[in-house]
C-alpha cells in the first residue's frame, strides 16, 4: 500500500457524525493521516488555508463548501475529491475536472434505500391507498369491488438511470406481474429488452400507465418534463411517484389534476422544496408529501461514508474508484 495520503474532510460537524461514526472515522484514519481541521462555511481563512495546503484527497459531504477556483488555489496538490453522498453536481465544479483531479461519489450507496422506498410506495399507490385511507377516514369501508390490488398494473418508469434500473429490477421480481413502461430516449430498443421493459415515447407513457415513476435527471430538458400537457394526459385514477427531483414536474399543473381528485401524487421531492406550509398540495387527500427521505436516513448514512472510506483504500491500491464521476457524466446524471 502507497504512504497514507494526506486528507481533508468537508461537511458540517452534524453530518460528519453521522456519516464517520467512530468505527469508520477509526479506519479512516489507518488509510489516511487526516487533517484535525474539518473544513466548513465557517472555517477560518487561515485555518482553512493550513488544512487545504497539502491535502492531496477532500472527503465531502452534504453542505460541504463548494471546490471552485478558489479553493483549489488552496490545495494545490489536490489529486481527488470523494464525496461521502449523492450528486457532485452542486459543489464540484467544472474546474476541478480541467485540473484533472478524481471525484468519486457514494450515489451507488444512496441509491438502495432510493429504490426501496419506490418500490413500496408502488404498492401503496397500485392499492389506491391514499383514497381508501380517505374513505377510512370519514367512517366508510371500501366495498370488495373498491379494493384495489396491485396484480397487472401498468407501471411507467421515466429514466432508466441508477436508481430507475434498481427500480425496475424490483418491479420485474414481484409476483404481481407489472407491465413496465420505459421512456427514455438513451437506451436502445435492445437495451429496453435486456431491461424487461417496454420501450415507449413519454406521451405515450403517460396514456398507458396506471402508475407514473420519475427517474429522470435534473437537467435544463427534463425542468417540468410532466408538464400541464402530459400530466392531462394521465388516466382518470392513475398515480405519480417522484422520489428525483422536484423540477421534474410542473408543481401547478400538477396541483390542479390533484385538486380534481383524478389522479393521486406520492411526493419526496418538489419544486420549491420544501413546500411552503399553506401550499393547497398539504390539504389534498390523494396527496402524500414526505420530506425528501427516500435516501439514506439516520444510521443508514453511514454507508455513504463506508463507501467513501473504501474509495480511500482504494485510490491507496492503485485501483479505480467505483463510483468515479467523469466530466462528460454530468449531462446526464442527477
Amino acid at each position: 500500500m502507497a504512504e497514507r495520503p494526506n486528507l481533508v474532510l468537508a461537511m458540517p460537524p452534524d453530518v460528519l457524525e453521522l456519516v464517520l461514526p467512530a468505527a469508520l472515522r477509526a479506519r479512516l484514519d489507518t488509510l489516511a493521516t487526516v487533517h484535525p481541521t474539518v473544513i466548513t462555511g465557517d472555517t477560518s481563512p487561515d485555518a482553512a488555508d493550513a488544512a487545504l495546503a497539502d491535502a492531496e484527497l477532500l472527503l465531502t459531504g452534504w453542505g460541504c463548501p463548494a471546490i471552485d477556483t478558489a479553493l483549489l488555489a488552496r490545495a494545490p496538490h489536490l489529486r481527488a475529491v470523494l464525496h461521502a453522498a449523492g450528486t457532485v453536481k452542486d459543489h464540484v465544479m467544472p474546474e476541478v475536472w480541467q485540473r484533472g483531479i478524481a471525484v468519486s461519489s457514494a450515489a451507488d450507496a444512496n441509491a438502495g434505500p432510493v429504490i426501496a422506498f419506490t418500490l413500496a410506495t408502488v404498492t401503496f399507490a397500485a392499492r389506491g391507498t391514499l383514497s381508501a385511507a380517505a374513505e377510512y377516514n370519514r367512517g366508510r369501508l371500501p366495498t370488495g369491488p373498491e379494493r384495489r390490488g396491485a396484480d397487472g398494473a401498468v407501471i411507467g418508469v421515466i429514466g432508466a438511470s441508477r436508481i430507475g434500473r434498481g427500480v425496475i429490477a424490483g418491479l420485474r421480481t414481484s409476483p404481481a406481474g407489472f407491465r413496465i413502461l420505459l421512456a427514455d430516449p438513451y437506451v436502445s430498443d435492445e437495451e429496453a429488452a435486456a431491461l424487461g421493459v417496454e420501450p415507449v415515447g413519454l406521451d405515450e407513457l403517460c396514456r398507458t400507465s396506471d402508475i407514473v415513476t420519475v427517474h429522470a435527471p435534473d437537467l435544463p430538458e427534463t425542468h417540468h418534463l410532466l408538464d400541464a400537457r402530459r400530466l392531462h394526459l394521465l388516466r382518470d385514477g392513475a398515480a405519480v411517484i417522484n422520489t428525483a427531483r422536484g423540477r421534474l414536474i410542473d408543481t401547478a399543473a400538477l396541483t390542479r389534476e390533484c385538486a380534481t381528485g383524478r389522479i393521486d401524487a406520492y411526493l419526496d421531492v418538489t419544486e420549491p422544496e420544501p413546500l411552503p406550509a399553506d401550499h393547497p398540495l398539504h390539504a389534498l387527500p390523494n396527496v402524500l408529501l414526505t420530506p425528501h427521505i427516500a435516501g439514506c436516513q439516520g444510521t443508514e448514512v453511514q454507508r455513504l461514508g463506508a463507501y467513501a472510506v473504501n474509495e480511500v483504500e482504494r485510490w491507496n491500491l492503485g485501483e479505480p474508484l467505483l463510483g468515479q464521476v467523469r466530466a462528460d457524466d454530468l449531462a446526464r446524471i442527477a
